[in-house]
């Protein structure tokens, strides 16, 4: 954990199972301080998410253990609910809506020169870590469309032409520059 409370994923081989072994236990600490309590679910599991990054399996695996609850549960849950990811995630979300209006607007358009650009599929994230690519049914931006979201910033009438321009400001942050 860092001074802010936020978890801190493991950085080098030598020390990542030992510090990937202290996150699984604090999230099973968690977990059995819930033990019980009806409808804790979801939060314990978006607790559990802010600490390991992501939900895999094994995450699932000791919340399940933690509360006393089936696996299935559990997992139902996070299939269930988009804000879980069972993926490890990117500094960046992209979010590209394929709402009706964005959809007829170009909206796949958009996806498909994303995939191109970043390299990934819809669902994946890039292998430096940078952007998770995903698509939203509507990001309540319809008269915008088509529309995308990186983060918590909403991109209007977006065109494929003008998205490695977008990407590359954030781009800049990963090499340290201010966003």
């Amino acid at each position: 954990m860092d001074e802010n409370n936020k978890a801190v994923m493991p950085t080098c081989d030598a020390c990542s199972h030992t510090d990937e072994q202290a996150l699984l236990a604090r999230i099973d600490e968690l977990a059995r301080g819930y033990r019980g309590r009806e409808g804790s679910l979801i939060q314990v599991l978006h607790m559990a998410q802010s600490i390991y990054g992501y939900l895999p399996l094994e995450v699932q695996r000791v919340v399940a253990d933690g509360l006393e609850i089936p696996l299935a549960e559990v997992s139902g849950v996070v299939s269930f609910y988009s804000f879980f990811s069972t993926q490890r995630r990117g500094k960046h979300t992209i979010r590209v809506c394929l709402g009706t209006a964005c959809y007829v607007r170009g909206g796949k358009r958009i996806v498909e020169r994303l995939e191109e650009l970043l390299k990934v599929g819809v669902g994946d994230t890039t292998p430096d870590g940078l952007f998770t690519l995903e698509v939203a049914r509507c990001i309540g931006a319809c008269g915008l469309a088509p529309a995308m979201s990186i983060d918590d910033t909403v991109y209007k009438r977006v065109n494929p032409d003008n998205l490695e321009h977008i990407l590359a400001h954030y781009a800049m942050d990963k090499e340290g520059d201010a966003v």
